[in-house]
Protein backbone atom coordinates (compact mmCIF):
# COMPACT_ATOMS: atom_id res chain seq x y z
CA UNK A 1 0.00 0.00 0.00
CA UNK A 2 2.75 2.20 0.90
CA UNK A 3 4.23 1.74 -2.89
CA UNK A 4 1.04 3.04 -4.23
CA UNK A 5 0.86 5.70 -2.27
CA UNK A 6 4.19 6.81 -3.58
CA UNK A 7 3.42 6.63 -7.16
CA UNK A 8 0.13 8.64 -6.86
CA UNK A 9 2.12 11.13 -5.38
CA UNK A 10 5.11 11.02 -7.52
CA UNK A 11 2.33 11.18 -10.63
CA UNK A 12 0.73 14.23 -8.84
CA UNK A 13 4.15 15.82 -8.66
CA UNK A 14 5.13 14.84 -12.37
CA UNK A 15 1.77 15.87 -13.83
CA UNK A 16 1.94 19.36 -12.16
CA UNK A 17 5.37 20.10 -13.26
CA UNK A 18 4.51 19.21 -16.97
CA UNK A 19 3.27 22.37 -17.90
CA UNK A 20 5.88 24.11 -16.91
CA UNK A 21 8.58 22.07 -18.15
CA UNK A 22 6.74 22.52 -21.65
CA UNK A 23 6.83 26.52 -21.36
CA UNK A 24 10.22 26.95 -20.57
CA UNK A 25 11.19 24.27 -22.81
CA UNK A 26 9.14 26.19 -25.61
CA UNK A 27 10.20 29.60 -24.81
CA UNK A 28 13.66 28.26 -24.78
CA UNK A 29 13.58 27.21 -28.60
CA UNK A 30 14.30 30.67 -30.54
CA UNK A 31 15.65 30.89 -33.72
CA UNK A 32 17.98 34.18 -34.28
CA UNK A 33 19.23 34.95 -37.60
CA UNK A 34 23.15 37.09 -37.51
CA UNK A 35 24.04 37.91 -41.13
CA UNK A 36 27.80 38.13 -41.53
CA UNK A 37 28.23 41.21 -43.72
CA UNK A 38 31.33 43.20 -45.39
CA UNK A 39 31.24 45.68 -47.66
CA UNK A 40 34.94 46.45 -49.16
CA UNK A 41 34.45 49.68 -50.67
CA UNK A 42 32.92 51.25 -47.58
CA UNK A 43 35.15 49.27 -45.54
CA UNK A 44 32.42 48.02 -43.24
CA UNK A 45 32.51 44.81 -41.55
CA UNK A 46 30.11 43.71 -39.60
CA UNK A 47 27.12 41.15 -37.85
CA UNK A 48 23.24 41.99 -38.49
CA UNK A 49 22.40 42.70 -35.66
CA UNK A 50 25.24 42.35 -33.75
CA UNK A 51 23.58 41.67 -30.46
CA UNK A 52 21.23 38.90 -30.00
CA UNK A 53 19.55 38.32 -26.47
CA UNK A 54 19.04 34.84 -26.08
CA UNK A 55 18.79 31.73 -23.37
CA UNK A 56 19.79 28.39 -23.23
CA UNK A 57 18.62 26.07 -26.05
CA UNK A 58 17.67 29.20 -28.35
CA UNK A 59 19.76 28.42 -31.69
CA UNK A 60 21.56 31.38 -33.24
CA UNK A 61 21.91 30.96 -37.38
CA UNK A 62 24.69 32.39 -38.56
CA UNK A 63 24.56 33.03 -42.39
CA UNK A 64 27.37 34.86 -44.22
CA UNK A 65 25.97 37.26 -46.79
CA UNK A 66 29.12 38.90 -48.03
CA UNK A 67 33.31 38.78 -47.25
CA UNK A 68 33.87 34.94 -47.01
CA UNK A 69 35.29 33.22 -45.69
CA UNK A 70 34.66 33.60 -42.17
CA UNK A 71 34.77 31.79 -38.58
CA UNK A 72 32.83 32.47 -35.60
CA UNK A 73 34.93 32.38 -32.43
CA UNK A 74 34.30 33.94 -28.94
CA UNK A 75 36.63 36.19 -26.89
CA UNK A 76 37.78 34.13 -24.37
CA UNK A 77 39.12 37.26 -22.11
CA UNK A 78 36.82 37.32 -19.17
CA UNK A 79 35.47 34.05 -19.09
CA UNK A 80 35.81 31.29 -16.71
CA UNK A 81 37.27 27.79 -17.52
CA UNK A 82 33.91 26.31 -17.23
CA UNK A 83 32.18 28.71 -19.82
CA UNK A 84 34.72 28.04 -21.97
CA UNK A 85 34.01 24.74 -21.86
CA UNK A 86 29.97 24.96 -22.22
CA UNK A 87 31.19 27.20 -25.49
CA UNK A 88 33.74 25.15 -26.58
CA UNK A 89 30.97 21.80 -26.44
CA UNK A 90 28.24 24.16 -27.91
CA UNK A 91 30.55 25.32 -31.26
CA UNK A 92 30.68 21.82 -33.59
CA UNK A 93 33.39 21.31 -36.12
CA UNK A 94 35.64 23.42 -33.75
CA UNK A 95 39.04 25.11 -35.86
CA UNK A 96 40.58 26.39 -32.61
CA UNK A 97 39.68 27.06 -29.61
CA UNK A 98 36.31 28.68 -28.99
CA UNK A 99 35.83 28.98 -33.08
CA UNK A 100 33.31 27.04 -35.48
CA UNK A 101 33.80 25.69 -38.37
CA UNK A 102 35.25 27.96 -41.12
CA UNK A 103 32.59 29.11 -43.76
CA UNK A 104 34.38 29.51 -47.06
CA UNK A 105 31.60 31.33 -49.03
CA UNK A 106 29.12 33.84 -49.10
CA UNK A 107 25.78 31.56 -48.66
CA UNK A 108 26.99 29.18 -46.24
CA UNK A 109 25.17 28.95 -42.72
CA UNK A 110 26.72 27.85 -39.06
CA UNK A 111 23.78 26.76 -36.36
CA UNK A 112 24.99 27.46 -33.11
CA UNK A 113 22.65 26.16 -30.10
CA UNK A 114 23.10 28.80 -26.84
CA UNK A 115 24.34 26.58 -23.85
CA UNK A 116 23.42 27.01 -20.52
CA UNK A 117 25.22 29.83 -19.80
CA UNK A 118 25.06 32.43 -17.14
CA UNK A 119 23.56 35.46 -17.55
CA UNK A 120 25.78 37.74 -19.15
CA UNK A 121 27.40 39.41 -22.35
CA UNK A 122 29.44 36.97 -24.54
CA UNK A 123 31.59 38.54 -27.41
CA UNK A 124 32.02 37.06 -30.66
CA UNK A 125 33.82 37.78 -33.94
CA UNK A 126 34.21 36.67 -37.19
CA UNK A 127 37.63 35.85 -37.03
CA UNK A 128 39.54 36.56 -40.54
CA UNK A 129 38.21 39.84 -39.79
CA UNK A 130 39.16 40.78 -36.14
CA UNK A 131 41.45 43.14 -37.12
CA UNK A 132 38.15 44.94 -38.68
CA UNK A 133 36.01 44.97 -35.70
CA UNK A 134 33.43 42.53 -36.70
CA UNK A 135 32.41 41.76 -33.27
CA UNK A 136 28.91 40.85 -32.06
CA UNK A 137 27.59 40.12 -28.72
CA UNK A 138 25.18 37.18 -27.06
CA UNK A 139 23.70 38.83 -24.22
CA UNK A 140 22.49 35.90 -22.27
CA UNK A 141 18.93 36.39 -20.04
Amino acid sequence: MGHAKACTALSVCVIALAPVVNVTSAQAQASHIVRLEVDDEREVHRFVPARVTAQAGDAILFRVSSGAPHAIAFEPAGLSPAVQSLLQGALGERTAELQGPVLPRNGTEYRFVVPLLPAGRYRFYSSPHRAYEMIGELIVK
